[in-house]
């Protein structure tokens, strides 16, 4: 950590992620209680949630094409500066009582489509700033600060919301977004090397929106505990965000109230602080196979929701979930940086991502529904159940199980996992450094 630490573009990645991290535990929490202060229903909430996942899922190619072919350090500062404007606007109408469903929902696809283009430059950006020996190191290093962030954003989030109303807590989520931009617009690293396709010139060819679109796609689908881990996501997060997201808020305000709720969240980003530190100790060569295990953990929140309305039950529930979801994020990190090509890894990125979260929208939107329906107890039994069916199901694969991690950083092909170590940002102290890009299943 300290090797890492001593290199400023890995530092300002890391800052850059914590303000983003910060704000993004406040936001939910404060977003959620607005809606429901407003209208008082789910459906209303799942609308709002939903319209920003709708945008969100509508330009993650977008995203991964702009990172694999513009400076990723000039997407962040720019997505990020556009944020603040939405989320503060958002804030400003809460707070003087001119927010309307639509309004917020429209501000939410806003805020929504601008994380989408953020997300694949993020999640590629480390490969370029650590030396493939150190990507495992570097990965849980950068979750160790963010799951560190994200308890404080949690904690004070469900506090602020508590105390002063959801305004204010919207109001904290843009700025956290302009520190970051300031973090971002610090942080410059060299890109990625390029493969070359001759064009009818004999020089080299710069491929169209379309043709890189295709060559993500082709290594996408061309590995398959790739997509398999996907599709498994794309489930598993719909879930998620359905039981967590919608009906979370709604079981709080009925029983042990918001700012238990608050803790509840900030003892999950707790055990992913944990997580980080145990990731960093590991030596496990079946990294995949090992994180993947780990997901089933994620049906405990849900059930404990289910069954108990005690703030420590539903604590160590979320712990336990924070820790386990840890292990996959570095696991599956890792294992993409190691085996996609560095300048194709955004493109990639965000077709996992797409996959990941196309289902968010339509679960968001339908669980309120569902729950008046069946119940809340009864949908969120369900949750659980789908959950560990779905997590057996991938693990059926054998690529899953049996992918191994290369240890000096090298991928099967012999290329540098994510391209490299970077030139022009090492400090006198000497090392190097890190991304901020997370994989948030």
């Amino acid at each position: 950590m300290r090797t890492l630490l001593r290199h400023r573009s890995f530092r300002t990645l890391v800052a850059g992620a914590m303000a983003n991290r910060l704000g993004d535990a406040v936001a939910p929490l404060a977003l959620a209680f607005a809606v429901l202060d407003l209208t008082g229903s789910l459906t209303g909430l799942g609308l709002v949630v939903g319209a920003r996942s709708l945008a969100n899922v509508l330009f993650l190619l977008v995203g991964g094409v702009l990172a694999d072919r513009l400076p990723r350090g000039l997407v962040l500062t720019g997505s990020n500066a556009a944020a603040a404007l939405t989320q503060a606007a958002a804030a400003v109408t809460v707070l003087t009582g001119t927010a309307t469903v639509p309004l917020l929902a429209g501000l939410a696809a806003v805020n929504g489509a601008l994380a989408a283009i953020a997300m694949p430059a993020s999640s590629a950006l480390l490969p370029q700033t650590v030396p493939p020996t150190l990507l495992r190191h570097a990965n849980a290093v950068q979750r160790l600060g963010t799951n560190s962030a994200m308890i404080l954003g949690a904690s004070v989030g469900g506090a602020l919301v508590a105390t002063t109303g959801p305004g204010w807590g919207l109001m904290v989520d843009a700025a956290t977004f302009c520190v970051a931009t300031v973090c971002f617009a610090r942080t410059r690293v060299d890109a990625p090397p390029r493969s070359k396709e001759a064009g009818a010139d004999g020089e080299a060819a710069r491929p169209g929106l379309l043709r890189d679109l295709r060559e993500g796609w082709t290594e996408f689908v061309s590995r398959t505990w790739v997509w398999v881990v996907v599709l498994g996501f794309m489930v598993l997060n719909a879930v998620s965000a359905g039981a967590i997201q919608v009906l979370g808020p709604a079981v709080a305000d009925d029983s042990f109230g918001r700012a238990g709720w608050g803790l509840v969240l900030a003892a999950q980003s707790a055990g992913m602080l944990a997580g980080a530190l145990l990731a960093m100790r590991l030596r496990v060569d079946r990294l995949l196979f090992l994180g993947t295990v780990c997901v089933a953990a994620e049906l405990l929140l849900p059930l404990a929701l289910a069954t108990t309305d005690s703030v420590p039950v539903l604590m160590a529930a979320g712990f336990v979930v924070g820790a386990a979801l840890t292990q996959f994020g570095v696991a599956w990190s890792v294992s993409l940086q190691q085996h996609i090509p560095a300048d194709r890894l955004a493109r990639v990125y965000s077709y996992d991502a797409l996959g990941s979260y196309v289902a968010i929208p339509v679960a968001e939107v339908a669980v309120g529904p569902v729950a008046h329906a069946v119940g809340v107890r009864p949908t969120l039994y369900g949750a659980a159940v789908v959950i560990a069916v779905t997590t057996g199901l991938m693990l059926l694969s054998g690529e899953v199980r049996r992918l191994r991690q290369f240890s000096d950083g090298h991928g099967p092909d012999g290329h540098r996992a994510g391209g490299g170590p970077v030139g022009g940002e090492i400090e006198q102290v000497g090392g190097k450094a890190e991304q901020v890009g997370e994989r948030e299943r």
